[in-house]
């Protein structure tokens, strides 16, 4: 089925380097499932306040969860919100300070969320956003229990109206800053790794890494 391109409301359309925008899902798609952490604004007692936050995305669902008695979920779940999920690839260094900047990947979402209803829908919503953050983990560890569902509030975020921007590449220096010369110029790429997994200190001696999280390395 062909998807819809990313959507031009009046919001989520780019004006600042606009050839950096993209207009596919695909892109979308690839930037929310590598990042680990959204940020969610909300405005609370009229201020804005944004919160990092774990996500799971599900085809063009982004899931959110959170403590029922948390303020800033009972304001995201009225609504309205923006997300925003950055990927950092490097650094770029200029010749001119006004013109160091980085090489990114971004994404920002506006949605009215909808709150979760029923056992089984917010099962799946919590699988989501747990197998985003630590795949593998839902089929290893018990499920919650009704109890520990009633304390959990699960969002659904539609993916319909969002943005997408990408730099790559080198700094964009002036001829005369580039021909006056003695500046080094260029890209420090950044890179993301695991590391070597930690254990509880109350675990058993016996309990081993399973794999799901030796193989993350």
């Amino acid at each position: 089925m062909t998807r819809m391109p990313l959507s031009p409301t009046e919001r989520s359309t780019i004006r600042r380097d606009a050839q950096r925008a993209r207009t596919d899902r695909a892109a979308l798609d690839a930037i929310l499932d590598e990042a680990l952490v959204c940020h969610l604004a909300v405005l609370l007692d009229g201020a804005p306040l944004v919160l990092p936050t774990t996500y799971g995305r599900d085809g063009d669902t982004m899931y959110l969860h959170g403590s029922h008695e948390a303020r800033s979920v009972r304001c995201a779940a009225a609504g309205p919100v923006c997300v925003a999920v950055t990927l950092v690839d490097g650094v770029v260094y200029a010749r001119n300070p006004k013109d160091f900047s980085m090489n990114y990947r971004s994404a920002v979402i506006h949605a009215q969320p909808a709150e979760v209803l029923g056992a089984d829908a917010k099962l799946h919503g919590l699988k989501t956003v747990i197998e985003h953050c630590a795949p593998g983990s839902w089929d290893y560890v018990p499920h919650p229990t009704a109890e520990d569902m009633s304390w959990t509030t699960v969002l659904a975020v539609d993916l319909t109206e969002a943005s997408v921007k990408v730099r790559s590449g080198g700094p964009v220096d002036s001829a005369a800053d580039i021909a006056a010369g003695g500046i080094w110029a260029g890209q420090l790429p950044l890179q993301t790794k695991w590391g070597i997994p930690i254990p509880s200190p109350d675990l058993d001696r016996d309990v081993v890494v399973p794999g799901h999280i030796a193989t993350r390395r």
